[in-house]
């Protein structure tokens, strides 16, 4: 009896999966550090910086302002009703503070813009390297990664941590609705509670949390889109959707996954 015939297939099968994530992380990496490395060498483009800030930033300010303002309201309702059992409800506040700098805030923001910009980026991309645009920049002597990346990075860093900043603000007003204006809590405690509870320190982790996302969330969408052509599974249309959708839920666990990284280096 031949021993190859027999032998089970799955070692290899999941021998070139682990092969083929490997390398696309080296890949990912290799490109990241490509367009952080152009992204602070001249020439910086900064018409392009300009453009996509407008895009990243202005234009997501409303879902971020809508998505903090109810985020506080039902962080005020829902920490009201757990922390008047204990007779606590005057660190409501400080509560609802502290859950959105540290935590609600750079995380929430981020999957927004993953949402909204995220996936613009990555179905761009898609579509200029399906029309060979990206290949007609090639051809001009053009750097694609310093012209359509690196850009797009730079906004993205400035932009996050200014969205989480108003996330933050609009989510404490929200907090101060449900909690003093709705349920009754006295509305000095609540900002004498928080102003005195808060610290840099928590300030600081939130932005650099916010700075982390940008990163991933930029680097994941542009790369997904840029490599549309390696899609195996789909060319054309569906290649570009394919990689759109995966780099939105790329994204959106990397996230969480880095928030759990920095909350644990963090605290």
């Amino acid at each position: 009896m031949n021993t190859s015939e027999t032998s089970p297939v799955w070692p290899s099968f999941y021998g070139r999966a682990v092969l083929g994530f490997v390398g696309e992380l080296g890949r990912m990496a290799l490109f990241c550090a490509s367009a952080l490395a152009k992204a602070v060498t001249p020439p910086f483009g900064f018409r392009r910086i300009l453009q996509q800030v407008l895009f990243i930033g202005a234009k997501s300010l409303s879902i971020v302002a809508l998505t903090g303002l109810f985020t506080g309201m039902v962080l005020g309702i829902q920490l009201y009703h757990v922390l008047i059992r204990f007779g606590s409800e005057t660190v409501l506040g400080l509560a609802v503070a502290l859950s959105l700098i540290r935590e609600l805030g750079p995380v929430l923001t981020a999957l927004m813009v993953t949402g909204r910009a995220g996936s613009s980026m990555a179905a761009e991309l898609g579509i200029m390297r399906i029309s060979e645009q990206i290949d007609a920049l090639d051809t001009m002597s053009i750097d694609p990664v310093r012209y359509l990346v690196s850009p797009r990075l730079v906004a993205a860093v400035i932009c996050f941590p200014l969205l989480t900043a108003i996330f933050d603000v609009v989510g404490i007003v929200g907090g101060y609705l449900t909690g003093v204006v709705l349920l009754g809590t006295n509305a000095g405690t609540y900002l004498w509670r928080m102003e005195a509870g808060v610290v840099a320190k928590d300030v600081y982790g939130g932005f650099l949390k916010a700075v982390v996302f940008a990163v991933i969330v930029c680097i994941v969408c542009c790369y997904q889109g840029y490599m549309t052509h390696r899609n195996r599974e789909s060319f054309g249309a569906r290649g570009v959707s394919y990689s759109t959708t995966t780099a939105v839920v790329m994204s959106s666990v990397l996230i969480l996954v880095s928030d759990y990284v920095l909350t644990s280096i963090l605290l």
